[in-house]
């Protein structure tokens, strides 16, 4: 059962995922888009994947850390955002600023049905360049079908 805090972040993720949906359908361009840099990163088996895998679909970018309990109080959600918008042609990424041996150890005991890259030492410069101004964790960046953050 949803916390009221997490019913209004669900609601809100929700909100936010439904209206970008919708101006993508009537081909809206958005008012402060900034094109999504190119970049890869491993996984954590450690196969490198780049952004462009996901290019046309909308893309949920959450940077988060297993040293941060606000990071990891919101992975739930997102899993189970992930699971009502896959069809719709959303895509959740998780990037751990972390060591991969610690995040291994996290998602050994949850369940994410989305990705997750590991960014040690670049994963700071990557948040900057996602719009993360004040570099803070959690950051979550929306990356419409025309590969612009919201």
């Amino acid at each position: 059962m949803l916390m009221p805090k997490q019913f209004i972040a669900l609601l809100f993720f929700s909100l936010l995922l439904i209206s970008t949906l919708f101006a993508q359908q009537f081909n809206q361009q958005p008012q402060h888009a900034i094109p999504l840099p190119e970049f890869s990163l491993p996984d954590t088996a450690g196969v490198v994947h780049s952004i462009s895998e996901w290019q046309g679909k909308i893309i949920v970018i959450n940077l988060w850390a297993t040293w941060c309990p606000p990071c990891l109080q919101e992975i739930p959600e997102f899993i189970q955002i992930q699971a009502e918008y896959a069809d719709q042609n959303v895509q959740f990424i998780g990037i751990a600023i972390d060591e991969p041996e610690l995040v291994n150890d996290y998602i050994s005991f949850i369940n994410i049905n989305y990705p997750i890259l590991i960014a040690t030492t670049e994963g700071g410069k990557l948040s900057q360049r996602l719009g993360n101004t004040m570099s803070a964790i959690p950051f979550t960046a929306i990356v419409n079908q025309q590969q612009e953050i919201m």
